[in-house]
């Protein structure tokens, strides 16, 4: 641990030894720009990406939904899990590939959890609550955002302090939560919160506490003329203090602490049958940021330490501690007008312990120690953006993952962009090559039943090339298509069927996911607004369970007054593949149905109300679970 802080040290004061203050040159930020594709706010028309925002309005218009929930409606992502019990686990599938592919960050930080076997992080943990917005980024981005960056990086952005010296914010949902099937509706969700935040002269606080309960539904359906199986709690709370000082205009310092945790219930899923067991999951989490601004450019440094615990409480219990700590020190230097570059390091360290209750035992017993499972990444990355004064912007970078198992791996990027002007209106043409790399999970190296020491890293490369179009009358469409190979598949192997003997190995085989994404959105006199988005993936037949081949989705609103907001959603699944006993079943497509709503009753309450499936379909997201049927939503949010 006292390396981890004095790497942080040092990356800090050479964070500001980089930094030269001069006379701020504040950057003027465009409503309309991005920033996770280059760690450079631009002008989204400049980007060689098509970024996906999900900002304070989108969050506001789906108040009460679940992250999952939320970035569910993106294009080429599908979240396994998010339509059914609350503590359902959740399967992020981008472009073809899964959990381990895709980086979720929270304030300009990868989280992980080295005791998941995807190393990903899990974003049940989050409350919905305390986010300001979402950016999405798809294809390899293992350049900026290191090992398993290779379908998406999905970056979370906390709510700021109050300019105030002192504001509350209260939030109450309550609704029902139930499936197709249930011949009642009763009140079974309820999500709580509530916030303080302000700015005392240069300094400023934020706390915030929160807490979602979820009940009425089992994990497992029941078969038909079998009586209900027993509902499934989840129970989560939130708690979260950060506080920060502005050294002058240049430089600013914050700090944060949080400790979240869950409990989920969940049944027997080898019988399909109604269980009582549960899991309960905790973490700490603790970090910063630091960030220095100088008249041609800035240099920050975000770092986050992370303690996750987690415990299964079933025919098998297992518990799991994690750590991971990580930082990411960068500098962004302005050279002219056209040329700046990024320069910066990356550090990851991670371990787990796992515990479990041998055959006729009582007590658990350590049969994984994070002396032995453990590993470090330290990585060094350039990227370079060029913005012409005739159309042209390149946007290229390489790292090098400097892994203490696996030494050094070079992976690129390359992404030139083009812009025709017609007046006011823009059509962006791009195109990029990226390289990813995710190295094997410590529990895919170490399980004792299925680890395997002698694992290679994955390795993936993305084409993209596509169109965006953007119009004086707020009128926006996109299409992209994309190819990705990856090789050194790590997948679940059996080695002998009688003995029920597993491993994780590598697959030589190369496999290929390809597929197009189109999206569009057009605003009609600042009073309506229509978004829809459509994704088509075609994975490997290895690859493709539960991954829909058509996806849809479309949402209409209409602003009725100044105060007053309606919304309808739809969201459309084609067929998908499941598996049960090692035979696979085919899941039928679906619709779904949604309206939202909200009224500014007064100048500091707001109250909405929302209800899912409409038309009450009934669904398997996932085979022998139960799915939401039609469910109501109300509450209100008051800020003093």
């Amino acid at each position: 641990m006292k390396q981890k802080l004095f790497l942080a040290i040092c990356l800090s004061a050479s964070g500001v030894l980089f930094a030269q203050q001069n006379e701020q040159n504040e950057q003027i930020e465009q409503l309309d720009s991005v920033q996770i594709d280059s760690k450079t706010m631009l002008s989204r028309k400049n980007s060689g990406k098509v970024v996906y925002q999900i900002t304070s309005e989108d969050l506001e218009e789906k108040s009460g939904m679940s992250i999952s929930q939320i970035v569910n409606q993106v294009s080429g992502i599908e979240i396994n899990g998010s339509r059914g019990n609350q503590g359902q686990n959740l399967g992020y599938y981008v472009r073809g590939g899964g959990n381990r592919q895709v980086v979720i960050m929270i304030d300009g930080v990868q989280l992980n959890d080295p005791s998941q076997i995807a190393n990903d992080y899990d974003l049940r943990l989050v409350s919905t609550e305390t986010i300001e917005s979402i950016e999405i980024v798809k294809g390899a981005s293992s350049v900026l955002y290191g090992s398993g960056a290779s379908t998406a990086v999905i970056s979370i952005t906390s709510k700021k302090a109050s300019a105030s010296p002192i504001a509350a914010t209260f939030k109450s949902t309550f609704g029902s939560n139930s499936s197709a099937e249930a011949k009642s509706i009763n009140v079974e969700e309820f999500t709580n919160q509530v916030g303080f935040s302000g700015t005392l002269n240069k300094f400023f606080y934020k706390l915030d506490f929160s807490n979602r309960y979820s009940g009425g539904m089992s994990a497992i359906a029941a078969e038909p003329g079998e009586p209900s199986f027993d509902e499934d709690v989840f129970n989560r709370y939130n708690a979260n203090v950060s506080v920060g000082y502005n050294f002058g205009k240049n430089l600013k310092i914050s700090r944060f602490f949080g400790l979240d945790s869950y409990s989920a219930g969940y049944d027997d899923s080898f019988g399909y049958s109604d269980a009582d067991f549960e899991l309960e999951s905790k973490q700490m989490r603790t970090g910063g940021s630091l960030v220095w601004k100088h008249k041609k450019g800035s240099v920050t440094v975000n770092d986050s330490f992370l303690w996750i615990e987690r415990e299964s409480k079933s025919s098998f219990p297992n518990k799991y501690d994690s750590r991971s700590y990580t930082v990411d020190a960068f500098a962004n230097y302005e050279f002219s007008k056209q040329f700046s570059a990024v320069l910066g390091v990356n550090g990851n360290f991670s371990s787990f312990n796992s515990f479990s209750v041998p055959f006729n035992a009582t007590d658990f017993n350590r049969d994984v120690s994070d002396e032995i499972a453990k590993f470090d990444i330290i990585d060094p990355y350039l990227n370079l953006l060029y913005i012409s004064e005739f159309g042209l912007n390149v946007n290229a970078g390489a790292r090098l993952n400097i892994h203490s198992d696996y030494g050094s791996h070079l992976v690129y990027n390359i992404n030139p962009s083009y812009n025709f002007d017609f007046g006011k209106n823009n059509l962006k043409v791009l195109a990029s090559y990226s390289t990813a790399y995710i190295t094997p999970s410590l529990f895919q190296l170490y399980s004792p039943l299925y680890g395997n020491d002698d694992l290679n890293p994955e390795e993936n490369a993305t084409i993209e090339g596509g169109l965006e179009f953007t119009s004086e009358n707020d009128l926006r469409i996109s299409a992209v298509y994309f190819t990705r190979d990856q090789t050194n598949f790590v997948d679940f192997v059996t080695l002998d069927p009688a003995l029920f003997t597993f491993q994780y190995q590598n697959i030589s085989d190369k496999f290929t996911a390809n597929g197009f994404e189109i999206e569009a959105s057009k605003r009609f006199a600042k009073k309506f607004r229509a978004t829809a988005n459509y994704t088509n993936t075609q994975a490997d037949d290895r690859f493709s369970l539960r991954i829909p081949e058509h996806k849809l989705n479309a949402s209409f609103g209409y602003d009725i007054s100044t105060n007053t907001y309606v919304g309808l959603n739809y969201q459309y699944n084609s067929d998908r593949e499941d598996i049960t006993a090692g035979e696979t079943v085919v899941l039928s497509s679906y619709g779904l149905l949604g309206f939202t709503s909200y009224h500014q009753l007064t100048k500091n309450i707001k109250v909405f109300a929302s209800v899912t499936n409409i038309l009450n379909e009934e669904f398997e997201e996932l085979y022998r679970y139960q799915a939401r049927g039609r469910n109501f939503r109300l509450g209100f949010a008051l800020n003093l």
